[in-house]
């Protein structure tokens, strides 16, 4: 049996940014034209895309554990999340 690996490519830098992108578009459908376009040719903006899908990411995974203990995680990634959507906003205006 062979496998073949160009089939079973890793997602690139660029898919993770954009599934950043896509999460910060359902959230803010207000500035989705911005996003879209500014995140086209704006490296930075496209790079904070990317940070803010880790950090949601990690906020849901947290949300979805059943104990009390992650409290103080969960805080710290709801203000890196309101932190990084304020910054985005101030790009796109």
């Amino acid at each position: 049996m062979f496998i073949r690996f160009e089939t079973m490519a890793m997602p690139s830098e660029h898919d993770h940014d954009r599934r950043g992108l896509i999460r910060l578009m359902l959230k803010m459908p207000a500035l989705r034209g911005a996003l879209q376009i500014r995140s086209a040719t704006n490296a930075n903006l496209l790079g904070l895309c990317g940070a803010y899908e880790d950090a949601s990411a990690a906020l849901e995974r947290l949300r979805k554990e059943t104990t009390n203990s992650n409290r103080a995680a969960i805080e710290e990634y709801e203000e890196l999340c309101t932190e990084l959507e304020n910054d985005i906003i101030r790009m796109c205006q």
